[in-house]
């Protein structure tokens, strides 16, 4: 910016502010406007040019106050001194000190070295005690009395001012909380905002609902800065003025107002005692966790009412206010319906919490009916280049369906065979040599039609054969077990074909079935999400699990259907049954007998489709595909609980562990924090896209268009790899102590037998307990279910209880029972601390 020699300067500290850029705005007509600030605004300024400091630095202060001394030639005008530390914590904080008051003098000290005609001190009302009583305004001669850490510095400002100020004169503003047509007053805001959500907290008040605050208009502040500037001559040495709109409004007549504007209803606010809000908010801070924009100090001086006398800026600078809250507050309301998150975002609150509200999705709605990112003709060309550059796609499951319809004689699957009984068969079959002949006639069969339906996929007006091949590919995966071949070749190779099928077919050539309007944008975060759930660093990590399940799995099937003679148990004997551990045991036991196939060959099929659902389509899946994600979800999180419950039922009904079991159970249960994410997204898409207009069962089904605008992919796989190892672990997922705690005790409940020597009926109870406990926690490290933790809760209260209810334990046992529940209840109240990540909404389900 060029010097400007023909006016006088000014120098605004906290330039780059919301105030200290409408100040700027308000004197560049009449002077040269210079800045302090730690950072320069973002982007070129045409009201002001700026000078980095650091108030808490003397070197700083004296670098910066050296160049404005070179750019002002030695005199300034005025200093407006807007630079503060503040937070609403209420607490007492070493910047307070450091910026507001230290940061003050040494700003003062410097600036004796220059010109320095005049210095305005940005302060606040609350310096003062609260009015006696309503009706009686205070004036700058009522008592000093600030109630917490941002006033008090304030007030310990003013002292150092009025002591180092020397020649300088000074203007003290002491200003009511100051607001424009976007609101910006961080107090209102948030009350507009509790009220706009239907919060809990809109609904209850803990003071004195005809207490109030004075507040002042952005312009009418600026207003006041002008006019001290313009009669720095006239005015006193030392000047304190009050600075605000007469007229208070009061926490309840806010909420009615704000009530019939936002929702056009009569808002009831309910009085809480002191006591039981103050409880209430330090046990939602300290105990759970949780963040929340209603401190104990602001309960604390909830009574506190301000009117305030502003004859004195009347008498000295001929000002009074020309706006007032009460007459400005329906167009702040208005430009809040008019876009929230906007709204959201200018007062500092978290534009996700409202991304999903009915004005944006009203917005969505207009949106889409308009063209699309990308036309018909434009998706559909690029899905017919994808479309011809894997054709060789197609003509590999051709080739796989030939290697089927050949691999019965290769295999000798039509060859007499005699073979003893599956060691987990619980039901009368056919001879062995029958049963491969059968599972024979099926691969010919079934690969003559994958190589039909193959074939027939290649041409667009039949891709939907694509799909039927893709089922055709997991009756493979399956056939073997439901004829109980005897050949275990036959079982590996159809494991490998039947899922490279799915892949060739469906995910490697364009996905047959999403619409048109799906593919139109590449939008890949769901409205409110700062991530995108189906990205590929979010599923990587599910797919490698899954393979790990299937591997364990297909070893235990391979036992049960009679392939291999036996199985590895490092820790668990066999109990009464005639085999040689805990493993064997337990699959070969009368739960597994009572399936009609192999149970573990179930899992393994289970979890090859979770490798398979869980890698098919890209980071937009969960609109473009919501079907399969919902099945995903399915998939996982019902095994999950079969697997937990398979490891429950082990001691009590078979007399046996499975260590196999346990590890098959603990890979499954991992998955479930994962996929629950990418599962939420799916269902709230599903939702909005619904009131925005779209048809549910034809967007459940094909996929539905980005609601979202203007929204540019980030990253996903190209990054570096600390980065992608980090999003593998944390991606919708963190691991709070109190949780891995739970977990821990959740697994020396499962061993109090070994630990502390407990016997049945209790040992039962600490074994069914403890596998519940880690289930529950480890399904709680995934945020957007984190208040599932609070079923631990019950489960503690019951392990600490059971001592006096079953028998079992002895004494050493049964303290243990009662530490340990204790203990679960404890580490289950507290949320833990939260990531930066949000859920569209979902946030304030996360307590």
């Amino acid at each position: 910016m060029p010097k400007e020699t023909n006016r006088p300067t000014v120098l605004v500290t906290g330039s780059s502010g919301f105030l200290g850029q409408a100040v700027a705005r308000g004197l560049r007509d009449s002077y040269r406007v210079i800045g302090f600030d730690l950072a320069a605004p973002k982007g070129p300024s045409d009201s002001f040019e700026t000078i980095e400091i650091d108030l808490t630095s003397d070197d700083s202060v004296k670098a910066a106050v050296e160049a404005l001394s070179e750019r002002s030639g030695g005199h300034l005008v005025s200093v407006i001194h807007l630079a503060a530390y503040y937070d609403t914590t209420g607490k007492s904080n070493p910047k307070y000190d450091a910026v507001n008051v230290q940061g003050t003098r040494r700003l003062l000290a410097a600036l004796q070295e220059l010109e320095t005609e005049q210095f305005i001190f940005a302060s606040t009302l609350l310096v003062h005690a609260p009015s006696p009583e309503k009706g009686v305004p205070i004036d700058e001669d009522s008592p000093l009395e600030p109630s917490w850490a941002y006033p008090k510095s304030k007030a310990e400002t003013e002292a150092m001012i009025a002591k180092e100020r020397r020649r300088i004169k000074t203007v003290i503003l002491r200003l009511a909380g100051v607001y424009d047509e976007d609101c910006r007053a961080t107090f209102i805001a948030q009350q507009i905002a509790r009220i706009f959500e239907r919060l809990p907290t809109a609904y209850v008040f803990s003071g004195d609902l005809g207490a109030g605050q004075p507040y002042l208009h952005k312009d009418d502040l600026v207003e006041v800065f002008v006019r001290a500037i313009d009669r720095r001559g006239v005015l006193p040495d030392e000047s304190v003025m009050l600075i605000g709109e007469e007229e208070t409004l009061s926490y309840g007549n806010l909420q009615k107002r704000f009530g019939e504007l936002i929702h056009g209803e009569h808002w009831r606010t309910l009085v809480l005692p002191k006591g039981l809000a103050k409880t209430g908010a330090w046990v939602q801070t300290e105990v759970l966790d949780q963040e929340t924009d209603i401190k104990p100090w602001m309960i604390e001086n909830s009574d506190d009412h301000y009117e305030i006398d502003i004859s004195r800026a009347r008498t000295l600078l001929d000002w009074k206010p020309k706006h007032s809250l009460a007459d400005t507050l329906p167009e702040i309301v208005e430009r809040l319906k008019e876009d929230p998150t906007d709204w959201y975002a200018k007062n500092k609150l978290e534009p996700s919490a409202v991304a999903a509200s009915e004005p944006e999705i009203e917005q969505a709605e207009k949106r889409l009916g308009q063209p699309l990112e990308r036309s018909d003709e434009e998706v559909e060309a690029a899905v017919e280049q994808h479309r011809l550059r894997t054709l060789w796609a197609p003509l590999s499951n051709v080739a796989l369906g030939l290697w089927l319809v050949a691999s019965p004689m290769t295999l000798g699957l039509f060859d007499p065979v005699g073979a003893p009984l599956p060691p987990a068969l619980g039901h009368e079959i056919a001879e062995a040599a029958i049963r491969n002949a059968r599972l024979g006639v099926s691969e010919i069969v079934s690969g003559l039609l994958v190589v039909a339906f193959a074939l027939f996929g290649m041409y667009r007006r039949w891709s939907w054969g694509q799909w039927i091949t893709t089922g055709l590919g997991v009756w493979i995966m399956f056939a073997p077990l439901v004829f109980w071949t005897t050949n275990s070749a036959a079982y590996a190779i159809d494991t490998l074909t039947g899922m490279l099928i799915p892949v060739f077919a469906v995910m490697t050539p364009p996905t047959p079935g999403i619409s048109r309007r799906a593919l139109a944008a590449d939008d890949d975060r769901p409205l409110g999400w700062s991530y995108s759930p189906s990205s590929f660093t979010q599923r990587i990590p599910i797919v490698a699990l899954a393979f790990v399940g299937l591997f364990v799995s297909r070893y235990l099937a391979a036992y049960q259907m009679g392939h291999i003679d036996g199985l590895w148990d490092p820790f668990f004997g066999p109990g009464e049954a005639p085999v040689r551990n805990g493993s064997e045991a337990v699959v070969t036991s009368w739960v597994s007998k009572g399936f009609p196939i192999a149970d573990a060959g179930l899992g393994a099929f289970a979890y090859a489709l979770d490798i398979l659902a869980g890698a098919i389509g890209d980071r937009r899946r969960w609109r473009t595909m919501p079907w399969m994600v919902l099945l995903f979800g399915l998939l996982i999180i019902p095994l999950g609980a079969v697997s937990v419950s398979f490891i429950i039922i082990q001691p009590p009904l078979i007399g046996a562990l499975c260590t196999l079991c346990i590890i098959q159970a603990a890979v499954t249960v991992v998955l479930i924090p994962y996929s629950i994410d990418e599962v939420l997204a799916t269902i709230q898409y599903l939702w909005r896209a619904k009131r925005a207009g779209e048809p549910f069962w034809r967007t459940f089904w094909m996929g539905g268009p980005a609601l979202s605008e203007n929204q540019t992919p980030g990253p996903d796989l190209d990054r570096p790899a600390s980065q992608l190892l980090k999003e593998f672990i944390t991606g919708g997922v963190n691991f709070p102590g109190t949780l891995v705690a739970s977990v821990l005790l959740g697994a020396i409940l499962m061993a109090t037998p070994l630990a502390f020597g407990s016997n049945p009926p209790l040992y039962y109870s600490d074994h069914v307990v403890g596998s519940t406990v880690i289930m529950v926690a480890v399904t709680a490290m995934a945020e957007v279910v984190r208040p599932v933790r609070f079923l631990n809760v019950v489960l503690g209260a019951w392990v600490a209880a059971s001592p006096f209810l079953l028998d079992g334990g002895g004494m050493v046992g049964a303290f243990a029972d009662i530490a340990i529940g204790l203990a679960l209840i404890a580490l289950s109240l507290p949320r833990g601390t939260r990531s930066e990540e949000h859920y569209g909404g979902w946030d304030r389900a996360i307590v």
